[in-house]
């Protein structure tokens, strides 16, 4: 097993908030070397692509920004201001030396986000929303800080997507949300090795209603 693989693995089996705060705290710093240009990972530039296709305008909460690789490929679309949260204050560290972002805001997606009704015009995210990190139940509160008609444009792991509650949680939604799509793609590129490396997942894309 190669040490992306390994990567992977100690993050698919996070188990609490805490655990998600320790892992990413100590991969801040080489996240996108050995993981993310390692792996070929494709799914912030998928996002950043899909809500631009969209018509997606800003401001845009980019939600697990993490690194900030969805605020570099949005910011290269021409599409800001982007904030950028993440309950790893380390990761959000390198992401606001990107120059990607307006603002970075430390915040756990499992509880209660600490920002107003209705302050984004977009929702995006890449890779949060998989095994071991956060569950549907955190499109609530996404969607109380979206405008009506704002679009949402993020990546659910195929592993989860009904496994995890996602695809009843989205249904359950009904007529809060319209223009519902899904995309699969793949994770990671070519360049991409290792037992993870044919990885699936979805591009869901929505608006607020």
């Amino acid at each position: 097993m190669g040490d992306q693989d390994q990567e992977l693995d100690a993050a698919y089996a996070l188990k609490t908030p805490e655990d998600s705060v320790r892992l990413y705290g100590d991969w801040a710093t080489t996240y996108d070397t050995d993981f993310a240009a390692a792996m070929d990972y494709r799914s912030p530039v998928e996002v950043a692509r899909a809500y631009a296709g969209l018509g997606g305008a800003a401001p845009v909460l980019d939600v697990g920004a993490g690194t900030g690789l969805v605020g570099e490929a949005l910011k290269a679309a021409g599409i800001g201001p982007v904030d950028g949260l993440d309950i790893s204050a380390a990761m959000l560290a390198e992401a606001a030396a990107k120059g990607a972002y307006r603002d970075t805001i430390v915040a756990d997606l499992t509880g209660k986000i600490g920002l107003p009704d209705s302050a984004y015009a977009g929702v995006v995210s890449a890779g949060t929303f998989t095994s071991g990190h956060v569950g549907p139940e955190a499109f609530e509160e996404l969607l109380r800080i979206a405008v009506p008609g704002a679009i949402f444009a993020v990546t659910v792991h195929s592993a989860v997507y009904e496994a995890g509650g996602f695809a009843a949680h989205f249904a359950s939604l009904g007529p809060r949300i319209a223009d519902f799509r899904t995309v699969p793609f793949r994770v990671y590129g070519p360049a991409a090795e290792g037992e993870h490396s044919d990885d699936i997942g979805w591009i869901v894309s929505f608006r607020k209603a």
